[in-house]
C-alpha cells in the first residue's frame, strides 16, 4: 500500500487566484475507489466552456486587462461560499435544527456557488437580454436545467466538503442546487425547507456571495481599484436570525460600503460609454446573428449549448465577411466594426439623474423609445430623423423595493436594545447616494451634440441652465 501525506493535503487542492491568493478544492482520495469530488465538477465540459465567456461583456472593450472569465468568477464565488458557510453555520443552525450536517451544509453551499452561472451564453446578460427571453429563458433557469440534468450524477455522490466527510445517509439533492441558483419566483417555495429558503437570501439578496466576488473581482483585473470592499467585516457582521438574513448594525458601514462599491463599478465600468456604445451596436445585429448560429431553444438542445460561447460565436461571425451570402456578408461587416472596436455610436449628450430628478422627467415615458420620440419632437423640424439612441443605464446598487421583497430584505441587529428588524434599510439608504440613472443620447457623429443637448434638457431641466455635461468622447 502506498503511503500518502495526511489531511489536510490528501483529498485537498489549490488553485492560485488574484483576489484570494489561494481557493482550495476537493480532488479524488487516492484510497476511495470511484470518489466524485469538486475536482470533477470543475473538469466537467460544462465549467470548462465557461473559461471561454467573458466576465464583461463589453467592459473588456474599455479596460484592456479585464480578460477574465465565468469560470474564474465562477471559482471565487465557491471560496467566498466556503467562507460565509463556515461563519454563518451556526446561527443557521440555532434557528433551523434540520439544517444538514455542517460538512454537507458546506459543501451545498460550495458546489452552488461554483454552478450559479453555468447557465451563461455568449455576451453573459446582454444574452439573456437579447437571445434568452425570446424563449421565456434567463442564464438562472438554464443552469438549473444543466445541474438537475448534466451534472446530476456527479453532484450525488459526492460524500465531503473541504472541511470533512458528511454523516452517514447524507447526500446533496441537485434540485436544491437548482433552487439555490434560480431566481426565487413570485411565489415562495413552499416545499422547500426554511434552512434552504434563507440560504437563497445569498443569492438573491442585496448582497451576495455571487456580487462580493465579482465586485471585487472587477475592480481588480480592470484596475478601477484594488481595496474596494471590507469583505471580513461585512461577513463577521452578518449571521442568520430567525427572520433570515440579519446584519449586526456594527456591520452597516461595510455593508455601505459595498453598496457603494457596486454604484462606482456601474457608473466607470458596468456602464461606461463606451461599452454602452458596443452594446447598442451588438442589438441592431444580435437576433439576427443568433438565428443562423443557434436558431434553436437553448433549453431544448442543452448538447448544442454546450458548444455556444464567445470564442465559437467570434470565430464563426469572422469568417463572413468572405460569406458569398449577402446577409452573412453585411453581418460580418458589422461584427467586424465591433471585434476590432470602431465604435458606431458616439456620445452626444450625459447626464446622472436623481431619483426625485429621474421620476419627474420620466414620468411620461415607460421606454426609452417612448423617451426618444420626445426629443425627436423637440429638434428642429429639418434634423428630427436623425438616427440617435436614448440610453437610460439604471444604476441604483439598492433594491427598488427592499421592503417589499424579502429575498432582498436585510434585518438589521441593534445590540441596545436586542430587536431586529428591516425598519433600519430607510435610513441606512438616506446615506447611498441617490443617482439612479446614466441617462445619454448616442448618435452616429458629433454634428447635432448641442441640439440634442438642448432638446433632451428641456425634459429633464425644463427650468434651468445646462445642469449636464456635454462631451465629444
Amino acid at each position: 500500500m502506498k503511503n500518502h501525506p495526511p489531511l489536510p493535503y490528501k483529498g485537498t487542492a489549490l488553485v492560485a487566484d488574484p483576489i484570494y491568493n489561494y481557493i482550495p478544492f476537493t480532488v479524488p482520495d487516492p484510497d476511495v475507489s470511484n470518489e466524485k469530488t469538486e475536482k470533477d465538477l470543475i473538469d466537467s465540459p460544462w465549467m470548462q466552456r465557461l473559461r471561454r465567456i467573458h466576465q464583461l461583456q463589453s467592459a473588456r472593450w474599455v479596460y484592456p486587462s479585464a480578460e477574465h472569465t465565468r469560470f474564474q468568477h465562477s471559482l471565487g464565488t465557491m471560496h467566498m461560499a466556503g467562507k460565509f458557510a463556515r461563519h454563518l453555520y451556526p446561527s443557521l443552525k440555532a434557528v433551523c435544527p434540520d439544517v444538514p450536517s455542517f460538512n454537507c451544509f458546506e459543501e451545498l453551499f460550495r458546489i452552488a456557488g461554483l454552478l450559479h452561472d453555468i447557465g451563461h451564453g455568449p455576451y453573459g446578460h446582454f444574452f439573456d437580454d437579447n437571445f434568452l427571453s425570446l424563449y421565456g429563458l434567463t442564464h438562472e433557469i438554464l443552469g438549473k436545467e444543466i445541474v438537475e440534468k448534466k451534472l446530476n450524477k456527479i453532484i450525488k455522490k459526492i460524500r465531503r466538503s473541504p472541511t470533512g466527510s458528511f454523516q452517514k445517509g447524507e447526500a446533496i439533492d441537485p434540485e436544491h442546487i437548482g433552487f439555490l441558483i434560480k431566481k426565487p419566483p413570485d411565489r415562495p417555495d413552499s416545499d422547500k425547507p426554511l434552512w434552504l429558503k434563507f440560504l437563497q437570501q445569498l443569492f438573491s439578496g442585496i448582497y451576495t456571495i455571487d456580487n462580493l466576488d465579482y465586485v471585487q473581482r472587477d475592480a481588480y483585473m480592470t484596475g478601477f481599484s484594488i481595496d474596494i470592499v471590507d469583505m471580513n467585516r461585512l461577513l463577521f457582521y452578518s449571521f442568520f436570525s430567525d427572520k433570515g438574513l440579519t446584519l449586526h448594525q456594527a456591520g452597516i458601514n461595510a455593508f455601505t460600503r459595498f453598496l457603494n462599491a457596486r454604484l462606482n463599478l456601474y457608473s466607470n465600468v458596468y456602464h461606461h460609454r463606451t461599452g454602452r456604445a458596443i452594446d447598442f451596436h451588438m442589438q441592431e445585429i444580435f437576433q439576427e446573428t443568433l438565428k443562423k448560429v443557434f436558431p434553436f431553444n437553448p433549453k431544448k438542445v442543452l448538447n448544442r449549448y454546450l458548444a455556444l460561447n464567445d470564442w465559437s460565436l467570434i470565430q464563426e461571425v469572422e469568417t463572413w465577411q468572405n460569406s458569398t451570402d449577402p446577409g452573412r456578408k453585411r453581418l460580418g461587416r458589422e461584427w467586424a466594426g465591433i471585434i476590432n472596436r470602431r465604435i458606431k455610436w458616439k456620445v452626444a449628450y450625459s447626464t446622472e439623474l436623481t431619483i426625485d430628478r429621474a421620476q419627474k422627467g420620466m414620468l411620461s415615458f415607460q421606454k426609452p423609445e417612448h423617451l426618444e420620440q420626445a426629443i425627436r419632437e423637440l429638434l428642429p423640424r429639418t434634423i428630427r430623423k436623425i438616427p440617435f439612441r436614448v440610453d437610460l443605464a439604471t444604476q441604483d446598487p439598492r433594491p427598488l423595493n427592499p421592503m417589499a421583497q424579502s429575498n432582498k430584505r436585510i434585518n438589521i441587529y441593534n445590540p441596545s436594545t436586542g430587536q431586529t428588524s428591516h425598519g433600519p434599510l430607510n435610513e441606512i439608504f438616506k446615506y447611498i447616494p441617490a443617482r439612479v440613472v446614466l441617462f445619454r443620447v448616442f448618435a452616429l457623429n458629433h454634428k447635432y451634440d448641442a441640439r440634442l443637448a438642448d432638446a433632451a434638457e428641456k425634459i429633464f431641466y425644463p427650468q434651468s441652465g445646462s445642469a449636464a455635461q456635454e462631451t465629444n468622447v
